[in-house]
């Protein structure tokens, strides 16, 4: 039996060496087409149960279960190898079969037996507690076990990026995607990496690679994605001056600052939010805002909060907080802890997040992990025309309401602000008359 492939993927074909086999890649890449194929020659070599895996299970029907129907004719397997619809399903002469279920129906997971290979398809719109679940299910009392992901890059907000790659809040790196994208393949941690792009599709009409092309100039987010296969952020960054220092570098620029302005701001959160609370330093001459200390947790109850933050209650630093929570607000302040509500009235979402896109420059220590996490990838909502929501967020940003309030009654000089400015004091003096 012979079959042209595309040369990117031919040792992709036959390396099993590893547990895991994670491909990522633009669109047209043939990545998902070569998956299949592999399965199928695998399957054909020994007797097994593969596993493929969609999030949703009706789209399996016009995606993987016709890829590896078009695949078994094309090879002119279709006498020997039993595509069933009703339920989907492929049989092999010696007794493997490929089975497919959705993550929308994980009660169905549960009956299953005996997997020892496993197919994600578009594995980064499984939620990761659905891959823990099938990493589960991957089990076989002899053969060797392996999964394979396939996907197109997303966010590296996805679980697929923080797993397989680097999480920025807990500080973990498998593998610097930049290393993969240079070098294409890479074979660490018992897992198979592979990237790919349209270029490594030899059977791509020219034409397709020229659309993908043209997304450069309308949507440089998706051109990103579907034509160079990358991770990175989705979106338009609401902060895209912030910057993250050493703590050392970032308190040494805050001891030189004439006259810095310093400030605490707190979010209160319990179950699903946090309280968030920050401190600040601005250098009004330069129009700097400076984070260097973070306080970030969840389920703490008021008293608890109160204990772990004593030190302000030591110091007295007068702490700004969601003016929301008015009784919250109130209990530390009879415990002794200089904290007041911000200001709040219709519209302020908005005019807060205006005033901190107008710091030059917003710096913030390394160990503030947390705020880095929220605000560094930090993009705008969209309607669903794609406009952006200018007071809506990707996420909930407790660090940024933090922000917010502490900054209560500090303003910000716009642009045109600082040029007039700049005129009052470069301007010439006259004579008097």
């Amino acid at each position: 039996m012979e079959k042209e492939v595309n040369p990117h993927f031919e040792d992709f074909l036959f390396d099993w060496s590893t547990k895991f086999q994670f491909l990522v890649g633009g669109y047209g890449s043939s990545k998902s087409y070569h998956v299949a194929l592999k399965l199928i020659l695998k399957l054909l070599e020994e007797k097994r149960t593969a596993l493929v895996v969609r999030e949703v299970y009706d789209t399996h029907r016009d995606s993987t279960f016709s890829l590896l129907e078009e695949l078994v004719i094309d090879l002119g397997l279709d006498g020997r190898i039993k595509c069933l619809s009703s339920p989907m399903q492929l049989r092999f002469p010696n007794g493997s079969k490929i089975i497919f279920k959705g993550m929308d129906k994980p009660q169905k997971l549960k009956s299953i037996n005996n997997i020892s290979i496993v197919w994600l398809e578009e594995c980064s719109e499984i939620k990761y507690a659905g891959f823990k679940e099938l990493l589960g299910r991957l089990r076989h009392p002899k053969l060797e076990l392996h999964m394979m992901l396939s996907t197109n890059p997303v966010g590296e907000d996805n679980w697929s990026f923080k797993h397989f790659f680097k999480d920025e809040l807990t500080q973990r790196l498998v593998l610097d995607d930049n290393e993969l994208y240079e070098k294409r393949t890479i074979i660490t941690n018992d897992t198979y990496y592979h990237h790919s792009t349209a270029d490594d599709n030899l059977f791509l009409p020219e034409s397709y690679i020229a659309q993908l092309e043209e997304m450069k100039e309308y949507d440089p987010d998706l051109y990103r994605i579907a034509r160079k296969g990358r991770f990175g952020v989705n979106g338009v960054k609401v902060l895209p001056q912030f910057v993250v220092n050493p703590h050392g570098e970032v308190m040494e620029a805050i001891s030189n600052i004439n006259k810095p302005l310093k400030r605490v701001g707190m979010d209160f959160g319990f179950v699903e939010s946090y309280n968030a609370v920050l401190r600040m330093a601005v250098d009004t001459e330069k129009h700097y805002l400076y984070i260097y200390w973070e306080y970030y947790k969840n389920g703490m109850t008021d008293d608890l909060a109160a204990t772990e933050l004593i030190e302000f209650k030591e110091s007295g630093e007068k702490i700004i907080a969601d003016s929301a929570e008015p009784k919250t607000i109130q209990y530390y302040r009879q415990l002794g802890f200089n904290m007041f509500g911000a200001h709040k009235y219709q519209g302020s979402r908005l005019q807060n997040t205006k005033k901190v896109k107008r710091f030059k420059k917003i710096i913030c220590s390394d160990q503030c992990v947390n705020t880095i996490y929220e605000l560094q990838p930090l993009v705008y909502k969209t309607d669903k025309n794609g406009n952006i929501i200018n007071d809506e967020f990707g996420i909930d940003p407790h660090t940024f309401s933090a922000i917010w309030y502490g900054l209560d009654g500090y303003e910000v000089a716009d642009l045109k602000e600082r040029s007039k400015e700049r005129q009052k004091t470069e301007r010439p003096k006259g004579r008097r008359r």
